[in-house]
């Protein structure tokens, strides 16, 4: 009996206050839940709407998605941050079209298979697009389940990870899985929240470990800390006669791989026989401008910006497909980062 009145309590909740109208529960298949479900790892609900609904109206398929150029699939989701999650994306459509005729499988072997999916992420699509029992165990729910069984240890450790799927599978009832899957997301987004969660109107706090023990901040247990290393970098906005800035093609792995970028060098390179020597550029004039940190999950990356005046840009060989002279005021559908983004963006303003 405690697993249904867990499960019923939880869809009894949503009924109530579940998030019923978000874009990827309209018109609703195992395309579009696919697509929400990449984009809603380590990024909140209200970020990915608007970027989800424009990639819908690009890639309204797998086989447009498969066709698309990586670049134009970049492009479309600059500024989400987590780049592998777009190619991994590129990858599974084309598998797909190869080895599924182009449609979404439905067995859950199949789907974890696919590139950038793990088995939460296929237990996800497949409850919310086809109502297959499957359970998941993203952030939310892990800190949902921890509280409420009074779980101890950091949830990223193999023996606590596997005791919070023993709960998820304990939980996930047999009917209504879409409904299930969405309201226990949605309660760990909006109710039992990591910092100010609101007890007093959780649906399972009754029985809630945590708060029945006066440990509802403790739970569940913060990852070890450790000391962020900083490194630091200068980008160079190479710029001609026409303020268009050069561009690099990055390698497709590492950070920010198969995005366009500037080129980079270390803070106490000298620019102008470094420009010499890579490009044969004829430099000008070169000025750094204020420093800004980009942090990832493993460091801080300081950015110091350094505007290059080149005389000469047509010494430079073009290597198809690596480099580009870009127009900042008539932008194409090329994939940026973040950072490089932001540069342009004053370069623009300025």
């Amino acid at each position: 009996m405690a697993n249904i009145s867990f499960a019923q309590k939880i869809l009894d909740w949503y009924q109530l206050h579940g998030r019923k109208d978000l874009p990827w529960q309209k018109e609703r298949s195992a395309y579009r839940v696919w697509i929400s479900e990449i984009m809603l790892q380590q990024t909140q609900v209200v970020t990915v709407i608007p970027y989800f609904e424009k990639f819908m109206q690009r890639f309204g398929s797998i086989q447009q998605l498969a066709e698309a150029a990586e670049d134009e699939v970049l492009h479309h989701w600059s500024g989400l941050g987590y780049y592998a999650r777009a190619r991994n994306l590129h990858k599974a459509a084309q598998q797909i079209c190869e080895q599924h005729e182009g449609e979404f499988p439905l067995a859950f072997e199949q789907v974890e298979a696919l590139p950038g999916i793990g088995r939460s992420t296929a237990g996800a699509i497949l409850a919310q697009s086809a109502g297959q029992r499957h359970a998941i165990l993203d952030g939310n729910v892990k800190r949902v389940l921890a509280r409420f069984h009074g779980v101890e240890g950091w949830t990223g450790q193999t023996k606590v990870q596997a005791m919070l799927w023993s709960y998820a599978e304990q939980h996930t009832p047999d009917q209504r899985l879409a409904d299930y899957t969405q309201a226990m997301m949605d309660l760990g987004a909006t109710l039992c929240r990591r910092g100010r969660p609101d007890c007093a109107i959780c649906p399972i706090a009754a029985d809630c470990v945590a708060l029945l023990t006066g440990r509802v901040a403790e739970l569940p247990t913060p990852r070890p800390r450790k000391t962020l290393p900083v490194k630091s970098v200068r980008m160079l906005v190479l710029l001609d006669s026409s303020n268009q800035v050069l561009l690099e093609k990055r390698p497709p792995t590492g950070i920010w791989g198969s995005l366009w970028g500037l080129p980079e060098v270390s803070l106490d390179e000298d620019i102008k026989p470094w420009c010499e020597q890579q490009w044969q550029f004829d430099i000008d004039a070169c000025e750094d401008e204020p420093s800004f940190r980009h942090s990832f999950s493993h460091y801080h990356l300081d950015i110091t910006p350094c505007r290059v005046r080149v005389n000469n840009p047509d010494q430079c060989v073009m290597e198809a497909e690596r480099i580009v002279w870009y127009n900042t005021s008539q932008p194409d559908r090329r994939g940026l980062a973040a950072p490089v983004q932001t540069i342009l963006n004053r370069l623009n303003e300025d």
